[in-house]
């Protein structure tokens, strides 16, 4: 039988094409957008220097850009349809403070950008094993008990970094930590973020894998058991391979706000349905965010400012809208 054009899956497709398109031409705008002039000719006639800022800077930073916006944003996905709550996000089980803290103790008693990833890794992966395992003392299998252990790490993480920034050189290392929390793409190498982001990719594999079964989570838990669903294991899987993923991310380009709470949500109310479509359609939106903000944060000014204000600017104004498109279609 013909697919009718107005079905909905028709018309997720059709967004999924829409979005990789518009993701594309993104990418392809960020190679070439920067202080120094990139020209294809060029690259074609084989000019070492535009070579190597192609890809030493260039290429690395928009395949962390637009992999990092599709993590988040199928990420947000995953939280979403755990907590059955369009406002949840990943920060939602304390993975940005425990990256936060640890990238503070990675610049104040490492060196290296390197090492500043490591240590940022280290701290949102703690934080998130931490929520985990404080919410399993609970028995019951409430999913809110999950939401309550992360406020209580990320309380606890935001201690920590408190601390860490009053022992920090108010000149040198308390502004390195400032402007990591702020969040940018600038200094990824292909060296150091080879790594994260093939974990990523392989986490988020794992969860498209398993979107059937997320699906009966956002079912009340009652029909999820009677259907055969282990609730509690699956809900703990589910968000240590969400929440990996984006620690993944954040340990790399520093706080990225807004993205993995817009971009599922937006395709929600763009798809109207919660099927495999929409988990992709999140991540191309959340890829789409993430560069667009890149290239204003890097082309507005002298110097570059932090991606994440251009995060919330762009997104701040597109969820209002959405917001209001969707009720006026209720």
């Amino acid at each position: 039988m013909r697919r009718s054009t107005s079905s909905p899956i028709a018309k997720t497709e059709w967004l999924c094409a829409l979005g990789a398109a518009l993701l594309a031409l993104l990418a392809a705008l960020s190679l070439f957008v920067g202080k120094y002039p990139l020209t294809l000719s060029g690259l074609l006639g084989g000019d070492e220097m535009q070579l190597r800022v192609f890809w030493t800077l260039r290429f690395s930073r928009m395949l962390a850009g637009a992999a990092g916006g599709f993590a988040l944003g199928a990420a947000g996905f995953v939280y979403q349809t755990v907590f059955r709550n369009p406002l949840a996000s990943p920060d939602i089980i304390g993975v940005a403070s425990g990256a936060s803290a640890g990238a503070a103790a990675g610049i104040l008693f490492f060196s290296g950008a390197a090492a500043i990833t490591v240590s940022a890794f280290a701290g949102a992966l703690a934080a998130v094993v931490l929520s985990l395992a404080l919410a399993g003392l609970d028995r019951s299998g409430r999913g809110g008990t999950i939401v309550l252990a992360g406020i209580a790490v990320h309380s606890l993480a935001q201690t920590v970094l408190m601390c860490l920034k009053l022992t920090a050189d108010p000149e040198r290392e308390l502004a390195s930590i400032e402007y990591w929390i702020m969040g940018s793409l600038n200094g990824i190498s292909l060296h150091t973020a080879v790594g994260n982001l093939l974990l990523c990719g392989a986490c988020l594999l794992v969860l498209f894998l398993l979107h059937r079964q997320l699906l009966l989570l956002s079912a009340e838990e009652g029909e999820a058991r009677m259907l055969g669903v282990a609730v509690g294991r699956l809900r703990l899987v589910v968000l240590l391979l969400a929440t990996l993923a984006v620690s993944c991310i954040v340990s790399l380009t520093g706080l990225i706000s807004f993205v993995g709470l817009l971009a599922p949500h937006a395709a929600r109310l763009l798809t109207r349905n919660n099927r495999s479509g929409t988990m992709v359609l999140s991540g191309l939106l959340g890829g789409v965010l993430l560069l667009a903000a890149d290239l204003l944060a890097r082309s507005v000014a002298a110097t570059e400012l932090p991606v994440s204000i251009f995060t919330s600017l762009l997104g701040a104004p597109f969820l209002v809208l959405l917001i209001v498109r969707g009720r006026k279609t209720v």
